[in-house]
């Protein structure tokens, strides 16, 4: 690829890196997790930046990428490190705000106990996604999407009473 593809590319992760973070966010267990996961992301949606042909947002793409390889990763609880110094662009990543309100730490507390699935459709449905772009990033339909997020409320609901982060 070209400077010029690089340059595109990297300007497009930047823009949307809260993207990662938040994805990092919710399948890491912690800061080194979250980081390395966030440095893989960055690895497959450049290795895979040549697919993307426009026929949807770059950040509907990004969501599909990004989700896919996390759940990849934690499903076999292994994380294969990526080098990425051969690339010759580095992104300018923001540090994500640890500061978070308490409210948001009960809710990524609760998230965390779903299954991947559940994580990715909660995490799409807080980035305020509309129903087509969650199934169609899923690959579902979008009855099921709609009828599939409501459950997820019910049992996110269900475990923050149980554990009383309420």
């Amino acid at each position: 690829m070209g400077n010029k593809r690089e340059k595109e590319f990297t300007e497009l992760i930047e823009l949307n890196q809260g993207i990662i973070h938040k994805i990092t966010k919710i399948y890491g267990n912690n800061r080194d997790e979250q980081n390395d996961l966030f440095q893989e992301i960055v690895y497959q949606l450049w290795k895979s930046y040549d697919s993307f042909q426009g026929n949807s947002k770059f950040s509907t793409w990004m969501y599909r990428v990004s989700l896919n390889t996390a759940i990849t990763i934690f499903r076999k609880k292994k994380i294969k490190y990526a080098s990425l110094d051969d690339i010759s662009f580095k992104i300018k990543s923001e540090e994500y705000d640890s500061e978070v309100e308490d409210q948001l730490k009960m809710l990524y507390a609760a998230i965390k106990k779903l299954n991947d699935i559940e994580k990715a459709m909660v995490f799409l449905y807080l980035e305020n996604r509309p129903g087509k772009e969650i199934a169609e990033t899923l690959g579902i339909s979008e009855v099921n999407a709609r009828v599939k997020m409501n459950r997820i409320k019910t049992k996110l609901k269900k475990i923050i009473q149980e554990n009383n982060y309420d």
